[in-house]
């Protein structure tokens, strides 16, 4: 088995691991043994309900260029990466290379999920900055201009302080794996596993 198959059947078992402990509590408070396909979609949804939590509890920490961590502050890809990792989902280090991993969904407002990545250009080819959508057309993102992570509105008004939002990737999958499509395409974009 190569190196970059191991990783991927690693982060696969962590995940489902994971997702095994969050559902069994779930299934046994409700009285009932949910079907395995039901599970495992209720626990991808658990994922993304921590995905929006973890990054909820960053809102008003301060934004520092290349901050990796809520005690010194953040930038926008490192909170996202601060995020995942917080999961076990491995990131690259910088918007641009995070806007290359997962699937691309495009600018359709009607297949985003919570815990999807929202990213933003100034131009139509040039990524530099990136979201991490919680639901009802807001995502949470660290703001260079107001200085700390922030709550912001898909569809706020253009101006010369925000960039356009050029795409969303869906990093977690919903299907009967849970798996992560991010640890498949970390090390194609160049990030650690």
């Amino acid at each position: 088995m190569t190196s970059l198959a191991f990783a991927r059947f690693t982060r696969f078992a962590i995940v489902l691991c994971t997702a095994s402990i969050v559902c069994t509590p779930m299934s046994r408070a409700l009285g009932q043994s949910a079907k395995p396909r039901v599970a495992m979609r209720r626990s991808a949804r658990t994922l993304r309900d921590s995905v929006v939590h973890i990054a909820k509890e960053q809102l008003g920490k301060r934004y520092l260029r290349g901050g990796q961590g809520p005690e010194r502050g953040f930038d926008c890809s490192g909170l996202v990466r601060y995020v995942m990792s917080a999961l076990n989902v491995g990131m690259p280090r910088t918007a641009r290379q995070q806007a290359r991993i997962g699937l691309a969904l495009g600018r359709d407002t009607s297949q985003l999920l919570p815990g999807d990545l929202l990213t933003f250009a100034k131009s139509e080819r040039a990524v530099s900055h990136i979201g991490i959508y919680i639901g009802g057309g807001k995502y949470i993102h660290a703001s260079s201009g107001a200085g700390r992570v922030i709550e912001s509105s898909i569809d706020r008004p253009r101006s010369s302080l925000n960039k356009i939002w050029h795409d969303a990737r869906r990093i977690l999958s919903l299907d009967d794996t849970t798996r992560t499509i991010a640890a498949a395409a970390t090390s194609k974009a160049g990030g650690q596993p």
